[in-house]
């Protein structure tokens, strides 16, 4: 059996909605949430929070305390040095990757991620963005934490923030596996980046409450309100060298 290991990077500081980890949707935070999420999946042995040390990210650490996770503090732009961080302290044979600004996670996706990379012992990284067909901000990424250990000689500049950006850029060196499920739902955005992102995440919240919702049963309701997905249609995503 494979050892499992969550991570999910989080800091309070952000260009366009600072604070927003931190930011409550139905009486828990975002990262609360995306923690749950995490869990819900019964796919992880363990999960810890990645976050930096920086001050200001002292209430994440809080945060943490209050629900229960363990956290670990490194670098502010170099998320891959925290990754690593994680691993000298957790023992895993794969990772997987979160970040705290998707509050709309499904547990549901996120296991059959695992289980679709379990059945597939060749492939070194998985991830449901190489050829996008989900809303973004219901990503998964697994890794094989070896693979994940060997790109810190190789991996510079903002595959370094992007943590796992070196592997897929690579296909030629590594065995990258796309996950993709149909309908075509890429065009929708379920991500916290902007004002515009959490006023359709709280309209969502404030019709399903607090809980983890299937991808298919959340875009089957939002395809009858386009009045709410018309809310951040036009945010642009910011570029792999600049996020």
């Amino acid at each position: 059996m494979m050892s499992t290991l969550g991570i999910v990077q989080a800091r309070m500081d952000s260009t366009r909605l600072s604070g927003k980890v931190l930011r409550r949707l139905s009486g828990r935070t975002v990262l609360d949430r995306v923690i749950r999420a995490a869990q819900a999946s019964e796919v992880l042995d363990q999960l810890v929070v990645a976050t930096t040390e920086e001050p200001l990210d002292d209430q994440i650490v809080a945060e943490c305390e209050r629900i229960g996770v363990p956290v670990y503090r490194g670098p502010v732009d170099d998320v891959l040095a925290r990754f690593l961080g994680v691993l000298d302290e957790y023992e895993s044979d794969v990772v997987l990757r979160f970040t705290a600004d998707s509050p709309l996670l499904d547990p549901e996706l996120i296991a059959l991620a695992v289980k679709v990379f379990t059945a597939a012992p060749y492939v070194d990284y998985l991830s449901t963005s190489i050829h996008r067909t989900l809303p973004r901000g219901l990503d998964v990424e697994v890794v094989r934490t070896d693979v994940l250990r060997s790109i810190d000689k190789l991996a510079t500049d903002y595959h370094r923030t992007h943590v796992t950006s070196y592997i897929y850029s690579h296909p030629e060196d590594y065995t990258v596996l796309g996950l993709t499920l149909q309908p075509d739902l890429s065009h929708l955005r379920l991500t916290l980046d902007t004002p515009e992102d959490w006023a359709l995440i709280e309209a969502v919240i404030a019709h399903f409450g607090d809980q983890a919702v299937p991808v298919r049963t959340l875009t089957d309701w939002l395809a009858h309100r386009p009045e709410l997905t018309a809310l951040n249609a036009h945010v642009e995503q910011k570029a792999l060298v600049q996020a």
